[in-house]
């Protein structure tokens, strides 16, 4: 019998009692009556269990789309859908086959291998098992553990065989690994996550030194490029109190480099109209400067900077700190004072030259380490240096008198040992030498004063010497002539030795009077030749 069809005839009153029990009987409740092609409708079917749905569970949320596929939103009548579920069961099984394969490929290596990338259920199903767990979800530090371990005061834990102390291989070495992060961040350590990384002690050392040295020498990188003054170039603040200079009117402009050296770099310079004084006036910085005159800028200026990288003055404090002018103020915790120190000697040894009248460039200011004087040349072109200019044999002959002069003017009349002269420090303009950098200079009463005015005579000897001029003398006979010692010595051994034995009584008579005053005798002022 049709149970729709019995469900759509009409009521016929009360029937026999079979009827109320059998379940083919008649509805208590009247349908609505409708033709068999409604009937065999799929939709009519799918709106009737939707009803009888809401019936039972009135209260249930409609399941959120997206893209999980559970049992409560499964559409079985869809064969599309069914084929969706059943790649999703078969790529589950491949992960966990996939899992175990990695498993057993790895087994207990340092280093392991991961299929990750062959997974076929992607890190955001749900419906995974418990045992899967996505990397990127518990992405944590893999070099400790997840719960701290705390070592205990006895140095050790376990017992028996499995016993593991402080010093454990394993231990430190994953300890060692950690610590890396505590680099300087310029130090690339690498990513080693995933990876169960062990150092030793030995290559973590060896690391830590190589990150420390690191970081060192680009702190001095970094030193050398804001503060230091290299070959043709200016660091910022040298730049500035040029800028200052120029500015303020005492210098007009700044041409260019015409001299480096071991020490300095020169510049030349254009002067300015403005007086020193007026300049420092309107500037109201505390200049040093050779007089107390309102003096005029000269026309060509010449503009010494004193390098500050300091490599150039590891060797060369012998010339300042045992000087009783800078003595008190030297000081090697602070190098960058022994530059200011070595310009403000410079500045004070020409301006001795200068009163003494011995060609030398004249003093117009400094400041810091930038010593400005007057330009010993013309148009920009600096006089050559008595090495490279070619003199006939008479003007050779006047220079060597003419240094001679100087020399024994300076040690006399200026108390000074220039301790470097040489055909490198010595121009030649206008049928005159000159004298420049003198920021060695010391007196006589230096500790190596006469040492230093020997080697001066060596070189000027030489010097002359193979230039063809027949006067010029041995070095100690010139030495005798500069000096008025009158050390007569055979030959230069023995004359070194009682140079540095006077050295050393006058060093004994300093320490013992307080004084610097000179106690070697002398003959009287030796005499002063002149051309």
């Amino acid at each position: 019998m049709d149970p729709v069809g019995v469900a759509a005839a009409p009521e016929a009153g009360p029937g026999p009692a079979w009827q109320s029990k059998c379940p083919w009987g008649t509805p208590k409740t009247a349908s609505i009556s409708c033709s068999l092609a409604d009937v065999m409708s799929e939709q009519l079917a799918k709106e009737l269990q939707l009803e009888e749905e809401n019936a039972a569970f009135p209260e249930v949320v409609a399941v959120a789309e997206g893209p999980f596929i559970t049992g409560e939103n499964v559409d079985t009548s869809s064969d599309l859908m069914l084929a969706q579920m059943l790649q999703m069961e078969f790529d589950r099984e491949y992960d966990a086959q996939l899992r175990r394969e990695e498993k057993k490929f790895n087994g207990d290596s340092k280093v392991s291998i991961s299929f990750e990338n062959y997974r076929k259920v992607h890190p955001f199903d749900s419906d995974s098992s418990e045992d899967e767990v996505d990397w990127q979800d518990t992405r944590h530090d893999p070099y400790r553990a997840d719960k701290p371990t705390i070592t205990p005061k006895k140095g050790f834990i376990g017992k028996g065989k499995d016993i593991t102390t402080k010093h454990d291989e394993v231990v430190c070495g994953r300890k060692n690994t950690a610590r890396m992060e505590n680099f300087a961040p310029e130090f690339q350590v690498g990513d080693g996550i995933g990876m169960d990384l062990k150092l030793s002690n030995q290559v973590f050392n060896a690391l830590k030194q190589h990150a420390y040295s690191e970081e060192r020498r680009s702190a001095r990188l970094h030193e050398k490029k804001e503060h230091s003054t290299a070959e043709k170039a200016v660091d910022p603040k040298t730049r500035l109190l040029l800028y200052k200079m120029v500015s303020g009117g005492m210098l007009e402009t700044i041409t260019g480099c015409i001299s480096t050296g071991k020490e300095s770099v020169v510049f030349h310079a254009y002067g300015g109209k403005m007086s020193v004084v007026n300049f420092i006036v309107c500037l109201t910085l505390s200049m040093r400067s050779a007089t107390e005159d309102d003096k005029v800028i000269p026309p060509e200026c010449a503009i010494k900077v004193f390098k500050t990288t300091l490599n150039e003055f590891k060797n060369r404090d012998k010339y300042i700190k045992d000087d009783y002018r800078f003595k008190d103020r030297f000081s090697k915790l602070n190098p960058r004072k022994i530059i200011r120190m070595w310009a403000e000697k410079e500045m004070h040894n020409l301006t001795r030259m200068q009163n003494a009248g011995i060609p030398c460039p004249q003093v117009v200011i400094l400041k810091k380490h930038v010593l400005v004087m007057s330009f010993i040349g013309q148009d920009q072109v600096p006089a050559p240096k008595l090495k490279d200019v070619k003199l006939n044999s008479e003007d050779m002959k006047k220079a060597y008198y003419q240094v001679l002069n100087m020399m024994q003017r300076l040690y006399k009349e200026c108390n000074l040992v220039h301790a470097d002269l040489s055909e490198y420090n010595m121009l030649w303009h206008d049928g005159k030498v000159w004298l420049i950098d003198v920021s060695q200079s010391v007196e006589p009463t230096h500790p190596h004063g006469l040492e230093f005015l020997f080697r001066d005579c060596r070189n000027v000897s030489q010097f002359f010497q193979k230039g063809g001029v027949a006067e010029a003398p041995n070095e100690r006979e010139l030495f005798n002539a500069v000096s008025g010692l009158n050390i007569t010595a055979e030959n230069e051994i023995d004359f070194q030795a009682e140079i540095e034995a006077l050295e050393k009584m006058n060093e004994d008579h300093v320490q013992n009077h307080g004084k610097k005053v000179s106690t070697f005798s002398t003959d009287g002022d030796p005499p002063i030749y002149n051309e």
